[in-house]
């Protein structure tokens, strides 16, 4: 007995995928929600956060 594939939601529509390896966009549901989020990517709407870093040599000096 086969047991169905685990799905996941697209992260960008929401869409329920199979997490298979025949799903080539995994996790997203189709090329256009990947290309959608990698351009979100590309125009900067997602940042990872700085993280605050008093020995960071690049920091600007304050003084």
């Amino acid at each position: 007995m086969k047991s169905k594939p685990r799905e996941v939601a697209c992260p960008q529509c929401g869409k329920l995928v199979p997490w298979t390896s025949a799903n080539r966009y995994r996790p997203f549901c189709s090329e256009r929600c990947k290309m959608i989020d990698l351009g979100a990517w590309a125009n900067e709407s997602y940042r990872l956060p700085a993280q605050e870093d008093d020995e960071n040599p690049n920091a600007a000096d304050e003084s």
